[in-house]
């Protein structure tokens, strides 16, 4: 019979020698590869049997190392990009900004020069907004009576004629655009002098010169300034250039079209012109259709009493003999 213990309760070498032989296999493999480099081949074998294990054992921190990478690239480029866009809208506002007041200095200093060459009083004028009535062209300015504005006085720009004032308040104006439908304008070709009024509300942005005659000449390109027949504007404004002229041959009328030289619906700032004509004052009707039926009566009285007194002066001279 086998009375040997168990393998459970069979003792081996301890565990204290052990440690101690493989620390002291240990330091000699060091003092060893310290001293004449023994182990490099095993080491490179080492390296290259190991190298897979390392590659695997490395991935999920190189996952989760690029996942890192990217989170914070991607909130990185985000955030570039939200302050590139803020930056280019702000640059761009201020490029607009920019070339806005260009235009607005450009303006003032040309209405500033008309200020200086006009013998006639002008108000520099804003506008405020665009009249309330969609079918009517008219703005808004801020001037009114306690700025010397009245009914009537016309509206410039450094181009040329606007339109006029047409309702005065204390503090704003209504002024009526010359494209406006019920809105005219007597005018005066610069080429030949050839007088007409100008209608607005022909076509939009336009005006036109109505019932004018077949065989007028005008010609396309033609100006027409102010000819100060009506009190209202000085005589010599810019107003319009000719750009079309409907000639029908089944009809003594043609209908010219014009395009206003002034900037319309472009400016802000415009100039009312204080302009009061020194015109006499008109004649009513009844008066004017008597003035030469009395004028007629006094020369037929004249006519009689010298024909009376050439008849009387041979009976005289007979007398006397």
């Amino acid at each position: 019979m086998d009375y040997s213990p168990p393998p459970l309760f069979k003792q081996g070498t301890s565990a204290v020698a052990r440690l101690v032989m493989y620390v002291a296999v240990a330091l000699a493999l060091l003092i060893v590869d310290a001293r004449f480099d023994a182990l490099r081949t095993v080491r490179q074998v080492a390296a290259t049997v190991l190298m897979p294990v390392e590659r695997v054992v490395l991935v999920p921190r190189d996952a989760v190392r690029t996942l890192f990478d990217y989170a914070q690239s991607s909130a990185m480029l985000a955030t570039e990009n939200r302050d590139l866009r803020r930056g280019a809208v702000q640059q761009a506002e201020a490029s607009v900004r920019q070339a806005q007041l260009e235009a607005e200095n450009n303006q003032l200093r040309k209405l500033l020069g008309l200020v200086q060459q006009s013998a006639t009083p002008v108000t520099t004028a804003e506008i405020l907004y665009d009249a309330r009535d969609p079918y009517s062209q008219r703005i808004v300015i801020d001037k009114g009576s306690q700025q010397g504005l009245r009914a009537g006085y016309p509206v410039i720009d450094e181009r040329g004629v606007v339109g006029q004032v047409t309702r005065v308040s204390p503090f704003q104006s209504e002024v009526t655009l010359l494209t406006d439908k019920d809105q005219a304008i007597p005018v005066q070709v610069v080429r030949n002098g050839l007088r007409s009024v100008a209608f607005g509300g022909a076509r939009a942005g336009q005006l036109d010169l109505r019932f004018m005659a077949a065989a007028a000449d005008l010609q396309q390109g033609d100006l027409l300034v102010t000819s100060g027949l009506d009190g209202t504007y000085p005589p010599g404004l810019p107003v319009a250039k000719i750009v079309q002229i409907d000639r029908k041959a089944d009809t003594a009328f043609s209908r010219v079209y014009c395009e206003p030289v002034a900037g319309v619906r472009s400016h802000r700032q415009l100039l009312v012109v204080r302009y009061d004509a020194a015109m006499p004052a008109r004649m009513p009707v009844d008066e004017k259709a008597e003035a030469p039926v009395r004028g007629a009566r006094s020369a037929a009285a004249r006519a009689a009493a010298a024909s009376a007194a050439a008849a009387k002066a041979p009976a005289a001279k007979e007398a006397q003999e």
